[in-house]
């Protein structure tokens, strides 16, 4: 069963009950009889599944680098970085 919170009009205390989806929202504080008004709260979106987050756990990895098993994989190879060069430089020889 969920769990609602509200807040008296009145007195400004605050207060959870557990109630079902088919119950009538509260109208009357026990206490003082003042308006009840019902609190709402944002809920966080949750991402079920593989490739949401870079911090995601990853399978074992193949030769090229994507997942065992992961078909849905938009992962492309980087291209080779402008700042190093690709072969080493030949050595130096003195005489």
């Amino acid at each position: 069963m969920p769990t609602y919170e509200y807040i008296c009009k009145n007195c400004g205390e605050n207060f959870e009950v557990f109630q079902s989806f088919a119950d009538r929202p509260l109208k009357k504080h026990k206490t003082c009889g003042g308006d009840l008004k019902k609190v709402l709260h944002a809920r966080g979106i949750v991402f079920k599944g593989s490739g949401f987050y870079a911090t995601d756990a990853k399978g074992t990895t193949t030769d090229n680098g994507a997942d065992k098993g992961d078909t849905t994989s938009d992962v492309k190879p980087k291209p080779p970085s402008k700042d190093k060069p690709d072969k080493k430089p030949a050595a130096a020889t003195t005489d």
